[in-house]
């Protein structure tokens, strides 16, 4: 019975320890699928919707083309364009939300939640008159300078509002009252409307200085009523002191046209900034990487697109009338955090926690085993007791059963240390126990007439 009894605990042994092996590869499994998910959910590109309009714009071109980049060069930030029918509609959805960019003019009505990420493109105003047709004294303009707009119309290319209330800020700041200039608007599949339109006295457009609209507007209006005047705004500087949204600028000479000369010379005027905006709660790491992109590709992207080569950073000063985002500013001021720094207290935090949790789980698993450990005291304990029984022994067979018995204790001590109840030194203990148990049968088979033949005899293990 002494041997069944053993072989079932010898089973028993060996179905704990199996399922206490299957029990660690789950918690490794499990391990592992926990940080490859993390390691999945931190590396994934992140996607920000961009709200740009109007379809065929050179807007819509830029972003689709940065878009594409992005995806082909498996960056880390993507962009996803969300088509509008222009700048009054993308605003709109920045201003609900539903966007995470939009492109928009700077002196547009942003939400108090936009933040500048980088400057498109300048867009400078442009202001001439007719000079008058050869032999058509009647198709030229009076208007020699901005302060003779009083009474007489203009004609401004494009339909959004932005550009009327621009014009009327450059008549205000020029001392003109912008109630007494007419104002008639033309969209930009309108040119030849407005160069035949005898009734307006100037023409005004806004745009970028290599912008087609513009130069083809020149020259439509030359054709049909004589050489443009250029019209200086001669106040740019006080305009961009009082409106922090328009800056001063110079349109250089033969910019439109080198033969004939458009203009002969530089002129001066006023522009306003065409953004890329970003939503204030947007992470800082995610923009900081966007304009890192958007700067590192820009030149690639204008082999397709070639005003993508006039995008520029944002003013990253605190009193800049458009914020820039913080993300841009610190990777436009070089104050970048790593990501050391930036995580850090999170690291320190986890390996805390780490070592917190190995501790808790060390002292769960030796109370979980105390019963062992236990077990394992109470043979150590009848070890040291069977060599005092050792020396009272009277026959040879009683000191066999007593090494019998010790080999029992021995068994089940071994046990104790492959299940992790007990460690190496106090293994070391029964085998110094052992030892001292071995001394002493040997002793006393001396003492009852020395060794018997076939009389086993252990070893310290």
């Amino acid at each position: 019975m002494s041997g069944q009894d053993d072989t079932l605990r010898a089973a028993r042994r060996r179905v704990r320890r199996r399922n206490s092996s299957l029990l660690i590869l789950a918690a490794g499994m499990l391990a592992f699928g926990l940080a490859a998910g993390a390691l999945y959910f931190f590396l994934r590109p992140t996607t920000l919707q961009i709200a740009v309009g109007p379809a065929g714009s050179e807007d819509v071109k830029i972003v689709q083309a940065f878009a594409q980049a992005f995806a082909h060069d498996g960056s880390a930030v993507r962009l996803k364009p969300v088509a509008t029918q222009g700048s009054a509609e993308s605003i709109a959805l920045f201003a609900a939300n539903k966007v995470d960019l939009a492109v928009a003019r700077g002196d547009l009505n942003l939400p108090a939640s936009a933040e500048s990420v980088a400057i498109l493109r300048k867009n400078v105003v442009v202001l001439w008159a007719p000079s008058g047709a050869k032999g058509k004294r009647s198709t030229g303009s009076k208007v020699k300078s901005i302060d003779d707009l009083a009474g007489h119309k203009v004609g401004v290319i494009g339909s959004t509002q932005a550009n009327v209330t621009l014009l009327r800020v450059i008549l205000t700041e020029s001392g003109v009252n912008p109630d007494k200039v007419a104002v008639s608007q033309f969209s930009v599949k309108q040119i030849a409307e407005l160069a035949r339109d005898p009734s307006l006295d100037a023409y005004m457009a806004v745009g970028p200085l290599d912008s087609k609209i513009t130069a083809e507007a020149i020259a439509a209006t030359a054709a049909a009523r004589g050489e443009p005047r250029f019209l200086p705004i001669d106040v740019s500087e006080a305009i961009a002191q009082k409106h922090p949204l328009y800056e001063s600028e110079e349109i250089a000479g033969s910019i439109f046209s080198s033969s004939p000369a458009r203009p002969e010379d530089k002129v001066e005027t006023v522009s306003v900034n065409h953004l890329l905006i970003a939503q204030h709660a947007l992470d800082d790491a995610t923009v900081g990487a966007l304009v890192r992109q958007l700067f590192t590709m820009r030149l690639q992207v204008a082999r397709d697109v070639p005003s993508a080569s006039k995008i520029e950073k944002p003013d990253t000063d605190k009193d800049a009338a458009l914020p820039a985002h913080q993300g841009a500013a610190a990777y436009i001021d070089g104050n970048e955090r790593t990501f050391l720094e930036k995580y850090s207290d999170y690291i320190w935090g986890g390996i805390l926690l780490l070592s917190g949790l190995g501790s808790a789980i060390a002292w769960l698993r030796h109370y979980m085993k105390r019963d062992e450990r236990e077990q394992y005291i109470a043979h150590r304990d009848n070890l040291l007791a069977l060599i005092s029984k050792v020396r009272g022994a009277e026959t040879p067979e009683a000191l066999e059963a007593m090494m019998s018995e010790a080999d029992d204790l021995l068994r089940e001590a071994l046990d104790c240390y492959d299940d992790g109840a007990i460690e190496e030194g106090d293994l070391a203990v029964i085998g110094l126990t052992l030892e001292q148990f071995h001394h002493a049968v040997a002793d006393r088979r001396a003492v009852l007439g020395g060794d018997r033949p076939g009389l086993p005899r252990m070893r310290a293990g």
